[in-house]
């Protein structure tokens, strides 16, 4: 049976690098216990666009059989830059505990540095127990936007697969109307490059979760921006849906509930995720959940230092 992603191991330091691990579909019988850190990271965001990704082909033919249906797509909208008045850290460090169903798998770390207008986001995950047992692939991320206008600087991934190393760049050339996707072989020594068309501004699947921080958020109301994904561009809902008080590791919160949610590319459907950001001026992401079709996974903020 075709395998799923599972987080293994952290790297140091703030390179933005996610290092991961791959198991079968079922251990003992039963669904893997957890999913892809990096997959997980961008489903907190775009769970409805993304989870089709995280399954192979054979697996995802298994579980999901629902007949292909015909969805009108929205138009492309512009992406709204962050409010003036609005203020990211210089430096912060978010720590997450990870559960899945009553289980503890493991801790998330977002590092956010402020470099010359940019605020570059390093994601680090590791895991605890029998996960580390696991035999490793090792792939990584970074990304980053642009504090001002709210476009993504670009969209970097390196994957290690037993022998098969690649590694791929997406860049964005705003001036030119153009994403360029580079992708190289590293045990071949081959590459391929691929462009397509994108819009003046787009965010991705690592630094959109943080773009959303600075836009209004009021029960009741939809905003949507255009993202980068694979090769298209594709819109994100952000539905706000009600007000909650959440606890977590690092204290009580006031919070507002917000899904993400997509009507078109490759995954309708297939999941459910929430974010809750604080009430307040910081819009800080305290809590994420993913509903999935083997389980629940959350994200409880266990610790922010500022320094």
């Amino acid at each position: 049976m075709a395998p799923l992603r599972v987080w293994r191991d952290s790297l140091a330091g703030r390179g933005g690098t996610l290092v991961l691990a791959r198991v079968p579909r079922s251990l003992g019988g039963r669904p893997a216990a957890a999913l892809t850190a990096a997959s997980l990271l961008a489903a907190m965001l775009l769970g409805m666009l993304l989870l089709g990704w995280m399954l192979p082909r054979r697996a995802e033919a298994q579980f999901f059989t629902r007949p292909e249906t015909t969805v009108v797509q929205r138009q492309i909208p512009v992406l709204q830059p962050p409010p003036v008045t609005f203020a990211y850290p210089e430096h912060e460090t978010l720590t997450y505990s990870v559960d899945w169903r009553v289980f503890k798998t493991g801790l998330a770390v977002f590092h956010l540095d402020q470099v010359g207008g940019v605020l570059k986001i390093a994601a680090t995950a590791d895991t605890i127990g029998a996960v580390n047992l696991l035999f490793p692939v090792v792939d990584g991320f970074q990304s980053g936007f642009n504090v001002k206008t709210g476009c993504s600087t670009g969209f970097d991934k390196q994957t290690q697969e037993g022998r098969r190393k690649i590694a791929s760049d997406l860049s964005f050339d705003y001036a030119n109307g153009k994403q360029t996707l580079n992708e190289r072989n590293l045990v071949k020594g081959t590459q391929k490059v691929l462009v397509t068309n994108i819009p003046a501004c787009v965010s991705d699947s690592l630094s959109a979760m943080f773009y959303v921080q600075s836009q209004s958020l009021e029960p009741g109301q939809t905003f949507y921006f255009p993202l980068a994904d694979a090769m298209r561009t594709v819109t994100v809902g952000m539905k706000v849906e009600d007000r909650e008080e959440i606890r977590t590791p690092a204290g009580t919160f006031e919070t507002i509930k917000v899904q993400p949610t997509a009507d078109e590319g490759v995954v309708k459907n297939r999941g459910s995720i929430w974010i809750w950001y604080t009430d307040d001026e910081r819009h800080l992401p305290v809590q994420m959940q993913a509903q999935l079709f083997w389980g629940t996974i959350t994200f409880h903020l266990q610790s922010m230092d500022s320094n």
